[in-house]
């Protein structure tokens, strides 16, 4: 869980906007399409993206332990609803692109692992149209165009698609007769936002200049607020992934008096900058190696993100989408409840309990 940590912190310092600024992605769903970069490719361009995502060269298996581990939901919420999660992984290439075999052998393991064409070469406005109806298909609708217009033009032969959609419910959920407007100090002023209230236990803790408290929701997904006890903007810079994962590990279940706002966040981003600010370098340039994925020469020409989170009293869904674009080249004591006003920016995760895999990162400064 640590690497993954540490990827995801690492990566959304260098990916997020200004402290002022809200922003919310996927390293679920940023991890799996620079996953599946990886396999496709050997030799220097492989060790960087393996650096990158925390990974060694050749334990590409374990990372996907972990988003294999993290694709299944089970159990349901109070209310009965079943959690929603849908997973993509897909590999869109040109006709006339010959694929090795063994990529694609080593695809099928994915979660929900497939293999489409496209006319990348006669009609790439085809072609994005139809990778941005796909994922918006599997994300429900909430991100109807995660490739731009240009992002595909007749030397684009191939893309490595992650599209995720999660949906789940509160295993209790909030009352909405106890919503009500609160002052919230947000970077550009105080305003009134629709905030919830309840006093319940809660795993809780605090340390290192932080409060954590984690919502359990159905299926074995936790929502964590990560609120600071100053200001986001200089808090943020300094969490490292040991501070967190102690943060979280050191939770135990207190009475909790929590008011948290209900928000939609939502980020888009080109990670070109930011894998390089990694170490990712070779795979966007002619010397890329993508010998395990054909024989032609390719190169990655952009990676392109989308995401989007809400959170209200019923529980949260979040979808996000990832594109990696080829081209040639019991009883207890009712003790006094700890109170958790979060009325100033703060972090919000959405992760798999059992295996610790971050679905979601978001960060609100100014709670809609």
């Amino acid at each position: 869980m640590s690497e993954h940590l540490d990827f995801s912190l690492s990566l959304h310092k260098h990916l997020a906007p200004p402290p002022e600024q809200p922003f919310c992605w996927s390293p679920y769903s940023v991890a799996s399409a620079l996953g599946l970069v990886t396999a496709a490719v050997g030799g220097s361009t492989r060790d960087e993206l393996a650096a990158a995502l925390r990974i060694g060269p050749d334990d590409l298996g374990g990372l996907l332990d972990l988003l294999a581990g993290s694709a299944e939901l089970g159990g349901t919420g109070r209310s009965g609803e079943e959690p929603v999660l849908a997973v993509a992984n897909t590999l869109w290439a040109y006709d006339d692109l010959l694929v090795h075999e063994s990529f694609l052998r080593e695809l099928k393991s994915w979660p929900g692992s497939d293999v489409r064409t496209a006319p990348f070469r006669e009609r790439p406005e085809t072609a994005r149209q139809l990778i941005n109806s796909d994922v918006e298909e599997t994300t429900r609708g909430l991100i109807p165009e995660l490739l731009p217009e240009g992002s595909v033009d007749p030397e684009t032969v191939a893309a490595l698609v992650n599209a995720l959609y999660l949906r789940t419910s509160w295993q209790e959920a909030f009352d909405d007769k106890a919503t009500a407007p609160r002052v919230f100090h947000a970077p550009r002023g105080d305003r009134d936002v629709p905030t919830m209230h309840v006093t319940r236990r809660f795993g809780y803790a605090a340390a290192g200049g932080w409060q954590a408290v984690t919502i359990p929701a159905a299926g074995g997904v936790d929502g964590v607020v990560l609120l600071p006890d100053e200001g986001l903007d200089q808090a943020e810079p300094a969490l490292d992934a040991d501070r967190l994962e102690s943060l979280l590990s050191s939770a135990e279940q207190q009475r909790v008096e929590l008011l948290l706002p209900k928000f939609d966040v939502r980020g888009a981003a080109e990670l070109q900058r930011p894998l390089g600010a990694l170490g990712v370098r070779t795979v966007f340039t002619p010397g890329a190696d993508f010998s395990p994925l054909t024989d032609r020469t390719l190169r990655v020409s952009t990676v392109v993100h989308r995401s989007v989170l809400r959170v209200d009293e019923n529980g949260l869904e979040g979808a996000a989408a990832t594109a990696a674009m080829m081209r040639l080249t019991a009883i207890v004591r009712e003790e006094e409840p700890i109170r958790v006003e979060v009325d100033r920016p703060f972090l919000f995760l959405v992760r798999h309990r059992k295996t610790g895999a971050v679905y979601f990162l978001a960060r609100v400064v100014d709670p809609a």
